[in-house]
């Protein structure tokens, strides 16, 4: 009797072992066409990109054939490569504070609304991505010129002389890139306040909480994951912009996408292209792994509070 129960058991467990072994081929067979265009358009260029940044540059053949460390500590050696990264990473970081502090009002507005105003509201912050990136750029260059629309009217209303220098600066670059990376702040923070109970927000004011004490005490700490989201691909996608940089920024604004792309399309010298280009996916990994941290260590504070 005994016999027949536990060979009846190790039937049922071989049998679960099948179905979840099936799963799982099912689960990465779902997986595999894109991992294949994953792997495929993007890690092997990647890769070939990071072994060509190893190689000498040939006048002739671009590349050369010889193995050597010289791009990289040419680039790292170099105070005018090292004050471009500098530069990279504070419009980086900039773009990203601007966005949160902007983003945050607007995705509790929405989050807020019901009906046709929630959908109104969020129509309104997705619509820059309907528009193409260069024509958004574009428009910023008629705002911010010389003879744009800005400098116009403040000439106009006497409260400047002569024209501001606005275009072709670090300040333009920064608007311009707040302006494109807007709305993938406010869709992460949303995700976060809807998935605060409203009775929560209501018993810390029942309690005689401020709206300020509310906001640092509940609101802030509930979504530091929605912000934290929203921080790493505003940070992710701005440090490696290039569209931006190059049309309000220029020449006189470069950053480190603007420099490989000199190096890869202008110069032709891959092997230096690529060491930057892989420079700069290092320094971005770095600052995000800083700043996850740097957050974890406040929602521990927040949670020990």
């Amino acid at each position: 009797m005994q016999a027949g129960i536990g060979t009846e058991h190790d039937l049922l467990l071989q049998q679960k072992k099948k179905n979840l072994n099936k799963k799982r081929l099912d689960t990465w067979l779902l997986l595999l066409p894109t991992l294949g265009i994953f792997i495929f358009f993007f890690l092997l260029p990647l890769f070939f990109l990071f072994i060509t940044s190893f190689k000498n540059f040939d006048a002739s053949t671009g590349v050369g054939n010889e193995w050597t460390l010289q791009n990289y500590i040419k680039f790292m050696s170099d105070p005018f490569y090292l004050g471009v990264v500098w530069r990279t990473v504070k419009i980086a970081l900039l773009t990203t504070l601007i966005t949160i502090i902007i983003s945050y009002p607007v995705a509790f507005q929405i989050s807020r609304s019901k009906g046709r105003a929630r959908n109104y509201l969020t129509l309104m912050v997705l619509s820059p991505l309907l528009i193409s990136m260069v024509i958004r750029c574009y428009g910023w260059v008629i705002l911010l010129s010389n003879n744009g629309v800005v400098n116009n009217t403040l000439l106009k209303l006497g409260w400047i002389d002569q024209p501001l220098t606005l275009l072709y600066t670090e300040l333009s670059v920064v608007i311009g890139m707040v302006h494109v990376l807007f709305p993938y702040m406010v869709l992460s923070i949303m995700g976060s306040l809807e998935k605060i109970d409203p009775s929560v927000i209501r018993a810390s004011q029942n309690l005689g909480a401020s709206s300020f004490r509310t906001f640092f005490s509940i609101l802030l700490p509930l979504t530091l994951p929605g912000v934290f989201a929203g921080s790493v691909m505003v940070f992710s996608l701005s440090v490696s912009s290039f569209v931006t940089p190059a049309i309000l920024g220029g020449p006189q604004v470069k950053v480190m996408s603007y420099l490989t792309y000199e190096q890869v399309a202008v110069m032709l010298n891959w092997p230096y292209g690529g060491a930057i280009g892989f420079l700069l996916i290092l320094i971005a990994t770095i600052t995000i792994i800083a700043y996850s941290k740097i957050l974890a260590r406040s929602e521990k504070g927040v949670a020990i509070q």
